[in-house]
């Protein structure tokens, strides 16, 4: 399989300060790819400069074999890379519903297009509160709408930042089932993470990245496998 995305050489920086010194990886059609490292050690910062929402100084990304470097960030969601800040960024003072209104977006390439049955078989617990305002729903619920919200514009790729942070474990393990079954559809998926244990439970490869520059790539086998790497990279 070919490489959905390819980010080579990426840099990127906040005012004078480089924050992020030539990372290269790949994400796989059907795959789903960890970016595993601390705090502070660049995830964020590397899923926003391939998004577009930090103009790389530096390297290139290409989608679907398109280099879509410098593009805007509504650009590049259009080409069908979604994206799910850690902050979330839903409209809370609509509900569960409108809000998957708002980010319905027809498919581009002659697949069906999300339903909301479909999403509902995946995120059960919006089914059953599709009518809820979204500032009533706890942060773990909030974090389902907004990957739903993401899928009703039919991507073809998802980033994630951080899926599993401050989650419930009983969410978190809803959360990894949602990461599955997009697998499942089709969707190749790009998470940051610092949660090894939910890495391991539905990656296939992990990229570590710390101040900036990549550490480590193989696959959650090799990295389990590998204490040493552990113990530099993700233990606090």
């Amino acid at each position: 399989m070919g490489a959905l995305l390819d980010v080579a050489s990426l840099r990127a920086a906040y005012g004078q300060a480089e924050v992020l010194f030539g990372v290269s990886l790949t994400l796989k059609r059907g795959e789903v790819a960890a970016l595993m490292g601390r705090n502070g050690a660049g995830k964020s910062t590397t899923l926003k400069a391939i998004m577009g929402m930090l103009v790389p100084t530096g390297g290139s990304v290409a989608f679907e074999g398109r280099t879509v470097t410098g593009w805007e960030p509504f650009r590049i969601a259009r080409a069908g890379l979604g994206y799910v800040p850690e902050e979330r960024r839903i409209f809370t003072d609509l509900t569960v519903f409108e809000n998957l209104e708002v980010g319905r977006k027809s498919p581009t390439d002659g697949r069906a297009p999300w339903s909301y049955d479909r999403l509902f078989s995946i995120f059960p617990n919006l089914a059953e509160m599709r009518g809820r305002r979204a500032s009533a729903m706890s942060g773990g619920e909030q974090q389902m709408l907004t990957i739903a919200r993401t899928l009703m514009g039919n991507p073809h790729a998802v980033l994630l930042d951080e899926p599993s942070e401050g989650l419930a474990p009983v969410i978190v393990e809803q959360m990894a089932e949602a990461v599955l079954r997009m697998k499942q559809e089709g969707i190749a998926v790009l998470l940051s993470e610092q949660n090894l244990g939910f890495a391991a439970a539905v990656c296939d490869r992990a990229t570590i990245i710390e101040k900036g520059a990549i550490r480590f790539e193989g696959t959650m086998a090799e990295l389990e496998a590998n204490e040493a790497v552990r113990e530099a990279y993700l233990t606090v």
